[in-house]
């Protein structure tokens, strides 16, 4: 979980580009009838899709990709196990069978997970889909030269931790049976209710052994989606798909599949991106992007143009800005000093400083404000919108610091993360109204995420941020805040280095729950728990604001990846 969250912070953290300016009034699927979007006829076959990235698809290669999320572009050719649902907002945060006949089957306390698959799948060229395919895809993943994949699988599968891929132990894993063509079976060295989530994986791709090209896969990885790749130019700078016509919607109850064509075009300037969708001429029309916010000139235009307004799409996804502490370090060691900054928080201004209200939701719980994660409100501090000095220095004082305190605060130079220069000076300006000093450590990137994330150099107050693999509280709370995830040598994210036993034992029981409705609500109740050791100050929900061409159809943002589903939309 370490590792497969801070990658996903970092995609999120290039997409969201959240110091931008303040919000615009524009319509996304909770404004338009998602089914109609783009025009007032049903969506139909045909046509090309352009999709316009600043960010390229490289390594495109099943083992190699960190989730089938990324641009929503691997989700076309790759097909797993199970998938996310493909609606609108709190909808689309539900797992659902994709190649699987359902979400799993669990056994022997959520440690043994069975899955059959449908009948009829096909690979590009015809050839049936089996579950040894799908064994084969999950073992090269484990192979040195294709990594970059989600680690969890090597963490939860038995025997997974000593294994090298397939290309230097033959024999494969034990603990991935396939009884038969149709039967996979999943031996698991912990219970683990959330394994259908992780089967969403594209490490959950079948491959088939004798198409298996190695390093080389990604110019042209095998089809199991409804497009192949016909042209994969400069390691995913652009990709062309067209149909695979062996794929079948019978199997297929998400991907809709419209356009004949999806020519994805990806290393753009991000202004040069909104300009073209913006302009919405010739090919571009049909134009999307998943990776590109508007920016404050294009938000500008936006406000006074109705006919963009209506072009904009807003999406939610699991992230959270915050304050973390580290109580190693003084004056941080007092609960009543983390309490009291806590109490001296502007929301507001921070707010403002991250785009304004239409960029950014306040946060005052770890867990984003999403069913799915066991959203549970609460405000063990209330500060209100601006901030509460008074009661700031009230807690202060009790600490022993009646007359105030100097502390550091560091953050990031980059304009691109939330921890910006603009973010840490609204914190600053905060904390001077209750009597707290705070100097600025701007670092730059690299800089910045190895000293906040080594245990020896972490500092005692930074801004972070994190956002989940998938909507659960999971892969959020249990990388923060269970102590036998704590790094003393590598990349560390319990930055409060909390070891509770009760923590750990909780999060122990609720991965056993193959209940996720039951889960979400016992993660919820453990945030709640954690938020009154003041460990964190949750800042900020990240909104995303897209624009997307005049000649695109139906579109659908779920809160499992907050931008626009390019396996729904449809082209003039």
């Amino acid at each position: 979980m370490r590792q497969s969250s801070v990658i996903a912070r970092r995609v999120a953290a290039a997409s969201v580009s959240l110091v931008v300016a303040a919000g615009a009034a524009a319509c996304g699927p909770k404004d338009n009838d998602a089914k109609s979007s783009g025009g007032d006829s049903k969506p139909h076959k045909g046509g090309t899709l352009t999709v316009l990235n600043s960010n390229p698809q490289s390594d495109f290669d099943p083992a190699r990709l960190y989730t089938s999320g990324g641009g929503n572009v691997p989700s076309l050719v790759f097909r797993t196990l199970t998938t996310r649902n493909r609606e609108n907002g709190a909808a689309g945060a539900q797992v659902v069978p994709d190649l699987a006949t359902d979400t799993g089957r669990p056994s022997k306390n959520a440690t043994v997970w069975t899955y059959t698959l449908k009948p009829g799948l096909k690979f590009e060229d015809g050839t049936p889909i089996t579950s040894a395919d799908i064994k084969y895809g999950i073992e090269r993943s484990f192979a040195a030269e294709l990594s970059g994949g989600a680690p969890y699988l090597r963490d939860w599968l038995i025997g997974g931790a000593d294994y090298q891929g397939p290309y230097k132990d033959k024999k494969g894993l034990d603990s991935i049976e396939t009884p038969d063509a149709l039967t996979i079976v999943f031996h698991l060295n912990k219970p683990e209710g959330e394994f259908p989530y992780l089967a969403t994986q594209t490490q959950f791709t079948p491959v088939p052994k004798a198409k298996d090209t190695g390093t080389k896969y990604e110019e042209h990885p095998v089809s199991s989606g409804p497009y192949k790749v016909v042209k994969n130019e400069n390691d995913g700078e652009r990709l062309t798909l067209e149909r695979n016509t062996h794929w079948s919607a019978s199997t297929d109850a998400e991907r809709k599949a419209y356009p004949d064509r999806i020519d994805v075009r990806s290393g753009l300037d991000s202004s040069v991106i909104n300009q073209r969708l913006s302009s919405s001429q010739g090919a571009d029309a049909a134009a999307v992007t998943t990776d590109t916010n508007l920016g404050p000139a294009e938000l500008a235009k936006v406000t006074g143009d109705k006919e963009l307004a209506s072009r904009v799409g807003t999406g939610h996804f699991g992230y959270t800005n915050y304050i973390a502490f580290n109580p190693k370090v003084k004056p941080f060691d007092n609960p009543k000093v983390r309490q009291a900054i806590s109490y001296a928080i502007d929301r507001t201004s921070v707010i403002n400083a991250a785009g304004g209200s239409s960029l950014a939701e306040p946060a005052t719980t770890y867990l984003p404000n999403q069913k799915s994660f066991g959203y549970t409100p609460y405000d063990h501090f209330p500060a209100g919108a601006s901030g509460d000095a008074a009661k700031a220095k009230a807690v202060l004082a009790e600490a022993g610091y009646k007359n105030g305190l100097s502390v550091t605060l560091t953050h990031s130079n980059s304009k691109d993360f939330e921890t910006s220069p603009e973010i840490a000076t609204a914190i600053q300006d905060a904390l001077k109204k209750a009597g707290i000093t705070v100097k600025l450590q701007g670092l730059e990137e690299n800089d910045y995420s190895d000293k906040i994330h080594g245990a020896k150099t972490e500092p005692g107050f930074f801004l972070a941020h994190w956002g989940a693999d998938w909507p659960s509280g999971g892969p959020f709370l249990a990388p923060i805040f269970d102590g036998r995830q704590i790094v003393k040598d590598g990349a560390n994210f319990n930055t409060g280095f909390l070891d509770d036993k009760s923590v750990n034992a909780e999060i122990d029981a609720i991965n056993k729950l193959t209940d996720l409705g039951e889960a979400a609500k016992r993660w919820g109740a453990l945030d709640k728990k954690i938020g009154e050791q003041a460990l964190t100050v949750p800042l900020f929900h990240p909104v995303y604001k897209r624009l997307y061409g005049k000649g695109v159809k139906n579109i659908v943002i779920s809160d499992w990846t907050g931008v626009l589903d390019i396996s729904q939309v449809a082209v003039k």
